[in-house]
């Protein structure tokens, strides 16, 4: 089986801070994933508040804000065959309801 990495995109809401509610159906989500048994790694949040970008020549910027219109909120790493499964999980996510998007990526393992 492949890894694949589920990243999770918001708008720039600096203050969204989700509700009880919300917090069960992403639990619910991700315990289906567990229940297959395709959760590798159920992941982070990742804050909005304390972020900082590096470039080259050594220029620090805070974070990623001012650069784009969406900030990685999280993220989660899930094992299938094929991208297509992993999309079919990220699907489900609750994250659509509240406009946001699931990048889905594969992890490419070094040697």
């Amino acid at each position: 089986m492949k890894e694949f990495a589920l990243i999770f995109r918001l708008d720039n809401q600096t203050d969204f801070r989700p509700t009880p509610e919300q917090i069960q159906e992403r639990m619910n989500w991700l315990a289906s994933i567990a229940a297959q048994n395709k959760l590798a790694d159920k992941g982070n949040t990742l804050s909005n508040e304390s972020a900082k970008t590096v470039y080259a020549d050594n220029v620090v910027t805070d974070g990623p804000f001012t650069e784009i219109k969406e900030f990685v909120s999280g993220y989660v790493i899930v094992r299938t065959e094929t991208i297509d499964e992993a999309v079919e999980l990220a699907k489900a996510n609750p994250i659509f309801k509240i406009g946001g998007n699931i990048e889905v990526r594969e992890i490419v393992q070094r040697k």
